[in-house]
């Protein structure tokens, strides 16, 4: 007898939609099937849609769980309902702005949401970007490294930003590394911000070259950080802090305390958290990353 997804129509947030398939296994390791994802998300709404709020978001979309097929979708798809927000002309972004658009989205197996750094002004085609408002460096581990020397990295372009007046809010990423983030005035075009933290990595590799990289090329990155400057272009996106990501487990982009970086740099425990760890968490602290949501 052929496989009959099932169907249950819910009411969120005042607008109704149907969820299939909850029984779906997404991460096969852990167990974790679709309704824990979609369960996930709307645990973390509080904190993690201040994050995506007039963000365009592009999704990580895995129709049969990770370990499978996946791919990026940044169009808005066909069937998405008139009442979630649209920005831009090609490609037309969804915008995700309430636990209701959250549900939507994570019942099309979302799993990993990525943003812009900057943000939306406006919506529909008269949409309008702004200047970015945060700028973002992401620590890539390069083989041989892991969060033990991405931390000792960070805390490196912690004091060197912190010398211009920025501070900076750490993140594992979920998957390999951990991202840095500073608040900005908007003042700045994404070309402007990209030169700046690209000079930066330049300045960081001559200062700690047995341990920072600013180029790509894969042969120069084993024992090494990568320093990513280039996720500051316009066109690019990160993953937002509290986004599963799409790994053998349902780890998460989890905003952490400057006390965790320090503790792992000198060696101390520090690994990717999962969203059972995550939403303990910020039952607990909050959003550790709640400056960077404007």
């Amino acid at each position: 007898m052929a496989y009959v997804p099932t169907k249950v129509t819910v009411e969120v947030d005042g607008r109704r939609m149907k969820l299939s398939s909850l029984e779906k296994v997404m991460y096969p390791r852990a167990g974790t099937t679709k309704a824990q994802v979609i369960d996930y998300y709307a645990r973390i709404a509080p904190v993690i849609l201040p994050h995506l709020r007039d963000r365009a978001v592009t999704r990580i979309r895995f129709p049969h769980g990770v370990g499978d097929m996946q791919f990026f979708e940044k169009n808005i798809p066909a069937g998405t309902p008139a009442w979630i927000r649209r920005a831009g002309r090609d490609p037309v972004f969804p915008l995700i702005d309430d636990l209701a658009g959250l549900t939507f989205f994570a019942n099309l197996n979302s799993l990993e949401l990525h943003v812009h750094q900057w943000r939306y002004e406006g919506e529909g085609r008269d949409a309008v970007p702004r200047g970015p408002d945060r700028l973002v460096i992401d620590l890539d581990p390069g083989p041989g490294t892991g969060l033990l020397e991405c931390a000792r990295v960070a805390l490196v372009v912690r004091e060197r930003l912190g010398r211009i007046g920025l501070d900076t809010v750490p993140v594992t990423s979920g998957s390999k590394g951990l991202q840095l983030y500073a608040v900005l005035p908007g003042a700045h075009t994404s070309d402007e911000i990209r030169d700046t933290v690209q000079q930066l990595a330049q300045e960081l590799t001559k200062a700690h070259p047995d341990l920072v990289v600013w180029k790509m090329a894969k042969e120069l990155r084993p024992g090494k950080i990568f320093l990513d400057w280039s996720q500051n272009v316009a066109a690019k996106t990160t993953v937002c802090p509290y986004s599963l990501r799409g790994r053998d487990r349902p780890t998460v982009a989890a905003p952490r305390s400057w006390d965790e970086i320090e503790a792992g740099a000198d060696g101390g425990e520090l690994e990717q958290l999962t969203a059972d760890e995550v939403l303990d968490r910020v039952a607990r602290d909050g959003d550790l990353a709640a400056e960077i949501t404007g």
